[in-house]
């Protein structure tokens, strides 16, 4: 049947920045379809009590901006004899003000945070992946990724960044049978986005703006999360999937 495709079962996931939002509900979605999940974060607590949410699952706790700490966190999870099959890297932040007085400081750690993890994290998990000759690699982009609005160029540029890694993943890896390729998320409902949803003005233009006419929930970015991690897009590569209620598509 096609439904097989989509089937998870005898899979591992590792979840960046996994511990809430659009990371935890990923996880979800994952071992929902059959797959074993570890979460990721730089806080063991919040961590803790994730896991105790999602059947079965793993914790891993590495700081995803240290290329070092990153590496030998996925190698000697590997070497325990548990193999990552997908990696969905989400670690993200935001920082908003006007690009004229944008700090350097917020900058730097939007760059790391944003861009150098998914560099990092994907290259220590794709070493192992490419000695299998198998493995799944999706990125969590933004519709920032295509767009960009005030007082977020930063974090524009960083989207713009992980849009194209994945295009340059894709074409380095996809010979060794990788399947690289990012979920673009619209407006939803996130931690990330709890200021924003708090303004009943931004938030009456966000409906306004988007065909959909509301905000996204997290649950909503699942679907598309299995087909990029499954079967199913066995020949999917490079591929920037947006899931926005239609604001990239209209004006």
């Amino acid at each position: 049947m096609a439904l097989n495709l989509f089937n998870l079962k005898g899979t591992r996931a590792l979840i960046t920045g996994s511990s809430q939002g659009i990371g935890f509900a990923l996880a979800e979605g994952l071992r929902a379809a059959g797959a074993d999940i570890v979460l990721n974060g730089r806080d063991a607590g919040k961590l803790k009590d994730a896991a105790a949410r999602i059947e079965g699952a793993d914790t891993l706790a590495f700081d995803a901006t240290d290329h070092d700490a990153v590496r030998a966190a996925v190698d000697a999870y590997e070497a325990s004899g548990k193999t990552i099959d997908i990696l969905v890297n989400n670690a993200g932040m935001q920082h908003r003000a006007p690009l004229e007085d944008f700090p350097a400081d917020a900058f730097e750690r939007l760059l790391q945070t944003n861009i150098a993890s998914v560099f990092h994290v994907g290259q220590a998990v794709a070493r192992h992946m490419i000695a299998r000759g198998r493995g799944k690699i999706i990125n969590i982009a933004s519709v920032q990724t295509a767009l960009a609005r005030p007082s977020i160029a930063p974090y524009t540029a960083t989207k713009g960044a992980v849009g194209n890694l994945t295009k340059g993943m894709a074409t380095d890896w996809a010979k060794h049978g990788l399947n690289c390729n990012a979920i673009a998320p619209g407006y939803f409902d996130t931690p990330l986005n709890a200021a924003l949803v708090a303004d009943p003005t931004f938030s009456a233009w966000l409906e306004k703006r988007t065909p959909a006419g509301r905000w996204g929930k997290v649950e909503e970015l699942q679907g598309a999360c299995i087909f990029l991690a499954s079967d199913a897009s066995s020949f999917v590569n490079g591929h920037i999937l947006y899931v926005d209620g239609g604001i990239t598509a209209s004006l």
